[in-house]
């Protein structure tokens, strides 16, 4: 049998076999343990202090080699934590290789990146800053540029102790610290698995018993509704978009090749054009073409429609970002290069 017959054959059985088991609820669940999607909860234990340096950090443009792009730029905060741009636009105007995932719930994810080549968000916050398609600076360069600001040197003598020098280790944990609070519950699907009855539609739920029946629900589950495994992107059939070595490039292995780290599906509404190349520009076509070449299903327009109303309901509250008033540049504070 072809290899990609098998492979069709394996997601038909696996779809076939949640369906099997998929409850067709019309209530909310006696026990949200009992949903493969779990609420999201408030963040835990975060360093206050820590987090509002950071907010300054993620803000602060003069992180980058132009003075011109932050943290911010790539995952806009009021645009759902991404900049809605099929891949970002870096240094000197530069078209980056691939889309920039949100940044809202990624402390949830099982790594960072699409690859899933950083850890955690500490290790992911560094990379930017030393890109040269995206921020350009060095991260020698950035923390002498901090070092020159009086009120951050004070800052960061708060948050990490009187004798410490300000070093990249620093200004990506003060980052990742902010990142964390960056999270979004209280959507009307987490409602909804908490008690609320009347939270969702019939159609919201009838989509939702169609995500778990299709086998949508075997990389779209937890908290995040995806972010914790790596996927092949075209298990049924090959995917036609542009192509990325995906996992490959951190494991060097060639099986996972084009596999890529699922993405969250919370706050979807607000996170197109999708896919890794941002290749979907709807959330209709993002369904589509996930259902043929995942799944072998072809979904009629109204079956497509009831799967976007549920994916609606993941939208939570988003984060009430007071935004900072970064410190002055001090005359030692080197000036940006935008044309060097």
């Amino acid at each position: 049998m072809h290899l990609r017959s098998i492979a069709a054959t394996i997601a038909l059985a696996a779809g076939a076999a949640l369906a099997a088991t998929a409850i067709a609820q019309t209530s909310p669940p006696s026990s949200p343990l009992d949903e493969p999607i779990t609420p999201i909860l408030p963040p835990k234990q975060i360093d206050l202090g820590k987090a509002e340096l950071g907010k300054k950090l993620f803000f602060d443009p003069r992180l980058s080699k132009s003075g011109f792009i932050s943290c911010n730029s790539c995952h806009n905060l009021s645009m759902g934590g991404s900049d809605n741009l099929p891949t970002s636009i870096g240094d000197r105007w530069q078209r980056g290789p691939i889309n920039s995932p949100t940044v809202l719930n990624s402390s949830l994810n099982v790594a960072q990146f699409w690859d899933g080549r950083a850890q955690d968000l500490q290790e992911q916050a560094g990379g930017p800053i030393a890109n040269p398609a995206e921020m350009a600076f060095s991260h020698t360069l950035a923390v002498d540029m901090l070092a020159s600001i009086p009120a951050y040197v004070r800052e960061f003598r708060q948050v990490f102790g009187v004798n410490t020098k300000i070093e990249l280790e620093q200004v990506t944990a003060a980052i990742a610290e902010f990142e964390k609070t960056l999270v979004t519950p209280n959507s009307r699907f987490d409602q909804w698995l908490l008690g609320k009855a009347d939270a969702l539609t019939p159609d919201e739920l009838e989509g939702y018993k169609l995500f778990k029946e299709s086998g949508c629900i075997a990389c779209h589950n937890g908290e995040a509704v995806g972010g914790n495994s790596f996927q092949k992107m075209g298990i049924v059939e090959p995917y036609k978009g542009e192509p990325a070595e995906g996992r490959a490039a951190v494991t060097g292995k060639d099986a996972d090749r084009f596999s890529f780290k699922v993405p969250t599906l919370r706050n979807v509404e607000l996170t197109y054009p999708y896919f890794h190349d941002g290749a979907a520009q709807t959330l209709a076509e993002a369904v589509d073409i996930m259902g043929r070449i995942q799944l072998g299903r072809h979904y009629s327009k109204e079956e497509n429609d009831k799967i976007v109303a549920f994916l609606r309901t993941l939208t939570g509250d988003q984060p009430t970002i007071i935004l900072p008033i970064l410190p002055p540049s001090s005359d030692l504070t080197p000036r940006p290069k935008p044309f060097d």
